[in-house]
């Protein structure tokens, strides 16, 4: 039988895709090592700093009580809790107002109209931290959900670390199948971009630097040094841009750790969700930067559906020792998925989404720069934001 005449260029395709599953499977196993945990506290701690927490909630009515009522079980701490009600049109403020009444700790600020230059987050969470009268400060989302002793193990152990500020990786809630085929898959590739650990949690490397915006724990002093979220006023992606902006500034220790036990999240609720969280953030994420935004999608599509599609044309065509690569290749990428899976408190059988999910995040990173360059800007919570090209 003929060998077709495109099979040197797929062969070539098989030989890239394997390369890049050996340095996909490498570079998780960095992040072993260097990975931390915050461990959930059992017993109460010696004297902790007090603590003011604050949630930014526009149009939360399906998750921000749950949200409050479990910040207001917290144990072993003095805290306040002020959520900032970012003009919401649902049943949020009636909600907030509810439990208002029924625990005096819970502060709820009606938010004022954006100012010029500022995106919805920070503005909110600027007018709550303004009020806060804590010794810490705790941002967190209105779709958490947190353990009676969360926030009382991560102010214990960035304090014993000596850290001045914390953010954690919290437990990802998956109801719907979309849920569990892209998140774990996205979240995953987002943490293996920005690099190990050890790189992000080393001041030696300023420019290794992410936070996840749920759950970012940082002491007053710190924050009001580098400005607040005024600093942070026209930030798309605040999250990343504070741990960058307090890693360079070189002053305070910045660590970043799995906390699973600590809190959870439901991000979102659907595909359409996803797709228009992750755009929002994915261009300005990656700085405007067309070579990585054009090499991630490269990279997404070797992990994703590349391998399984080149093993059957080479299958079809009886090429059984490229088919053979072609496999092995797959199955190094799900096995190195379902180990990490593990490590980030995921069902290990959601490996096997692993290629459905990483395809959708390379179709998110192509929608997320066009829809900036073409000047249409994104869009989340009934506001619109346009990034710079650069």
């Amino acid at each position: 039988m003929a060998v077709p005449s495109q099979a040197p260029i797929e062969r070539s395709l098989i030989h890239t895709c394997a390369a890049v599953a050996l340095g996909y499977s490498l570079r998780a196993a960095s992040f072993a090592a260097s990975w931390i945990d915050v461990p959930l506290l059992e017993r109460r701690p010696d004297a902790l700093p007090s603590l003011s927490i604050v949630v930014p909630a526009r149009d939360e009515e399906r998750s921000i009580e749950r949200c409050v009522r479990s910040l207001l079980a917290q144990r072993w701490l003095d805290l306040e809790v002020i959520v900032v009600d970012d003009r919401s049109t649902d049943a949020t403020p009636q909600i907030l107002e509810h439990l208002a009444r029924e625990d005096s700790r819970l502060r709820v600020v009606r938010g004022a109209e954006l100012p010029e230059g500022w995106i919805g987050k920070p503005w909110a969470l600027a007018q709550g931290a303004r009020l806060a009268r804590g010794e810490w400060l705790l941002f967190t989302d209105a779709d958490s959900q947190h353990d009676p002793a969360g926030a009382a193990s991560a102010l214990w152990f960035a304090t014993r670390a000596g850290a001045d500020a914390l953010s954690i990786a919290t437990r990802q809630e998956l109801e719907t199948f979309w849920e569990r085929a892209a998140l774990p898959a996205i979240l995953g590739m987002i943490l293996f971009v920005s690099g190990p650990l050890g790189a992000v949690n080393d001041p030696a490397q300023p420019k290794k630097a992410i936070a996840n915006g749920q759950y970012i724990l940082v002491s007053r002093r710190a924050y009001e040094a580098l400005g607040g979220h005024a600093a942070l006023r026209g930030e798309i992606v605040e999250d990343v841009a504070f741990a960058k902006r307090l890693k360079a500034d070189g002053r305070f220790r910045y660590l970043l750790a799995g906390g699973d036990r600590l809190a959870s999240v439901r991000m979102y609720h659907s595909l359409p969700e996803i797709w228009a969280g992750f755009t929002k953030n994915v261009y300005v994420g990656a700085d405007g930067n067309l070579a990585a935004l054009g090499g991630g999608i490269l990279y997404c599509t070797l992990l994703s559906i590349a391998p399984p599609v080149l093993a059957m044309r080479a299958l079809a065509q009886r090429r059984y020792g490229d088919a053979l690569e072609a496999l092995a290749a797959s199955l190094a990428i799900v096995c190195t998925a379902s180990w990490g899976m593990r490590r980030a408190a995921f069902p290990r059988r959601l490996a096997l989404l692993q290629p459905l999910g990483t395809v959708l995040f390379a179709a998110i990173i192509a929608n997320s720069t066009w829809s900036v360059l073409s000047g249409r800007g994104v869009e989340w919570r009934g506001r619109r934001y346009f990034g710079k090209p650069r």
